[in-house]
């Protein structure tokens, strides 16, 4: 962090922005300091308060001194509205409020500085109102005036090393298909080329190509079949067990892959999205379990414009919907998908237009399916959007009925399941009338759970924030065949709705490292979102860590949970299929943190091996690893194994 020096008046005030319980402390002024006698610096906040979450670091000299102030609630806000004050220091947290909420008592913070020589003031959202605070009457008396410290990028740092030259295989080890339908499985192996593979006991219809390991056929006979796969080079050999299962449901792990969306935008063109497919493959991410390649929103002609590209009659006479001219032939772009051993995927609305204003399928849901089975497509975001204009049933209160909310999704459903070909179907609708608990039954295979993570890029880290943990609470819902889906991966370079351009994702590397995980300990998608041609060796690293993958892709789908949570310090653990445990230590403070913990306390023995999952180690036995430093926003994440 960069150190300022302050000088006369200390203010503190509120820098209100999104609903989405984002601010920043904005510091201007002091107090001068005596060198012989004590000094006071105040803190004021604005009329409006502080607009959780907020925080601010000081540097001090570790002398005797205090800080002192009054902190509550803000009286305007929602009745609902909660925040939490923290003060964390170098020798650990100095003080938690507990939750606050409109009309408590304020309450008094005396910190004693003795020792301290870093001190940060936060303020947490508790709730998913609007919230805002207030620090009153605050004061420094030292003798040495504190350095406000401005914060500065954090350095990126790679934990993960490169794969080894030996072949090994990643990715989902269960995949399912209908009877009677196409099946495509590429064999995900890292390692060096050329490799060759090989599939004992394929179900009858299914072949293997030996030089790319891409299975395809149609099996017409339902059942699991155990299919022992492997992958060879000139560095060795790997063997292990997929599971392939024909009528027993088509997404029995989270999907993986790229979606064009918060790159792109509806600047999609399919020269890009060939040229993403190609990089997916050639960047090696194929070989970690990436298989879907997905078109968002801009393929379809957009209503009522008269740009000569994208403009035009929105469906031929017959009523097949039109692509506009950016995508000539969509045949051609899933076939090219599927042969570097990916599948393909596109975006639909169930209104009228999608988000964007381009076609959307209202009227047109059978005609449409049919339409994207025989183009070759496996995967369909639909998208609510302007459907919500075509409802004409309401509650008394002005909310949707629960039969308008799965109205559009039974329909489009019915229609995929008498498709002549398999579509993974992808609910986008933001988590409204609690998705999750009807979303699989009317045939989703995953579902949106809240509002857009990257609507806007100054509250992501925020977002990501709020959303994933926000997951831990309807986890119950989601597991094989029907996912909590929390949105995409915002890493690498994505694009800004405010500035109009293409910047790098506001994650910090340790907050890329805590993503990845908690996507990974929930059992979500992982579909990266960000720019995948020239993708930079760090986002290539977060994303293509295998160990870290198989938590995700685990067989069991059982998203992890919390086990303890304290002072934003947060553990969870996660139950894999061969009895073995994966545990992520998470650190929510602003500042970086020793965390012991108490492995007994946790449901290990001393027997545990211990291994760290980011940087593919061995720690050794739950006896002799004891604490982990963790820095500002970061984790751990463990793998336990019982000797």
């Amino acid at each position: 962090m960069k150190q300022t020096v302050i000088s006369k008046t200390l203010r503190l005030k509120a820098i209100v922005r999104h609903w989405s319980l984002a601010a920043f402390l904005l510091l201007v002024g002091c107090s001068s300091a005596q060198k012989v006698e004590l000094s006071s610096l105040v803190i004021t906040s604005s009329d409006s308060g502080v607009h959780a979450i907020g925080e601010k670091h000081f540097r001090l000299d570790g002398k005797k001194g205090r800080f002192t102030a009054n902190i509550g609630v803000d009286d305007s806000i929602a009745k609902n509205a909660s925040v939490i004050f923290y003060a964390f220091t170098n020798k650990g947290i100095a003080f938690n409020s507990g939750e606050m909420r409109k009309g408590d008592a304020p309450q008094y913070v005396d910190i004693d500085l003795k020792g301290v020589t870093e001190l940060c003031l936060f303020i947490e959202g508790a709730s998913k109102h609007v919230d805002h605070a207030k620090w009153t009457d605050a004061h420094f008396t030292v003798k040495t005036p504190p350095i406000a410290l401005k914060s500065e990028p954090e350095p990126r740092y790679i934990l993960t090393p490169s794969p080894l030259p030996a072949p090994r295989i990643n990715g989902a080890k269960i995949t399912g298909a209908s009877s009677g339908k196409p099946f495509l499985f590429a064999i995900a192996a890292s390692g060096e080329r050329p490799m060759t593979f090989d599939a004992e006991n394929l179900p009858t219809g299914l072949t293997l190509n030996r030089d790319n390991g891409i299975i395809t056929g149609s099996c017409a006979q339902a059942g699991n079949y155990p299919v022992t796969i492997t992958a060879t080079n000139s560095r060795g050999v790997c063997r292990d067990m997929l599971e392939i299962v024909i009528g027993g449901g088509l997404a029995l792990t989270p999907h993986m892959g790229w979606n064009s969306w918060y790159i792109y935008q509806t600047d999609v063109t399919q020269k890009l999205m060939e040229k993403s497919a190609q990089a997916m493959y050639e960047e090696g991410l194929v070989n970690f379990g990436y298989t879907f390649v997905n078109i968002d929103d801009g393929w379809e002609v957009k209503a009522d414009s008269d740009d000569p590209v994208i403009g035009g009659p929105v469906r031929n006479p017959d009523g097949t919907i039109r692509t506009n001219k950016n995508f000539p032939n969509m045949k051609g772009l899933a076939d090219y998908i599927h042969k570097l051993g990916m599948k393909a995927g596109l975006y639909s609305s169930p209104g009228p237009t999608t988000c964007g204003y381009y076609t959307g399928s209202y009227k047109h849901e059978a005609q449409d399916v049919k339409t994207y089975a025989d183009w070759g497509f496996d995967f369909l975001k639909y998208d609510w959007c302007y459907y919500g204009n075509e409802v004409k049933s309401w509650k008394p209160d002005g909310g949707y009925l629960q039969e308008e909310l799965e109205k559009p999704y039974r329909l489009i459903g019915k229609h995929i399941r008498e498709a002549n070909r398999d579509i993974i179907l992808n609910m986008c609708q933001y988590g409204i009338g609690e998705v999750w608990k009807w979303g699989k039954e009317v045939g989703g295979n995953s579902w949106r759970t809240t509002g857009d993570l990257g609507f806007s890029t100054k509250d992501n880290v925020t977002n990501m924030f709020r959303i994933g943990f926000f997951q831990e609470q309807i986890r119950d819902y989601s597991g094989p065949d029907g996912w909590n889906d929390p949105d995409y991966l915002l890493f690498g370079n994505i694009y800004d709705w405010e500035k109009k351009a293409i910047v790098p994702s506001p994650y910090s590397p340790s907050e890329h490292y805590t993503c990845m995980t908690l996507w990974c300990m929930l059992s979500a998608p992982l579909i990266f979102s960000g720019e995948i041609i020239g993708i930079d060796d760090f986002t290539k690293n977060i994303l293509c860590n295998a160990e870290v993958i198989d938590i995700d892709q685990d067989k069991s789908g059982k998203p992890g949970y919390c086990v303890n949570k304290k002072d934003m310090i947060e553990i969870w653990k996660k139950d894999l299929h061969d009895g073995n445990t994966a545990i992520a230590i998470f650190n929510k403070r602003p500042m970086e943190t020793s965390v012991t913990v108490d492995w007994k306390a946790l449901g290990y023995e001393d027997t545990y091996q211990v291994r760290d999952l980011w940087r593919q180690v061995d720690l050794g036995k739950t006896s002799s690893v004891k604490s982990f430093d963790i820095s500002r926003h970061g984790c751990v994440m463990l793998k336990m194994k019982k000797e």
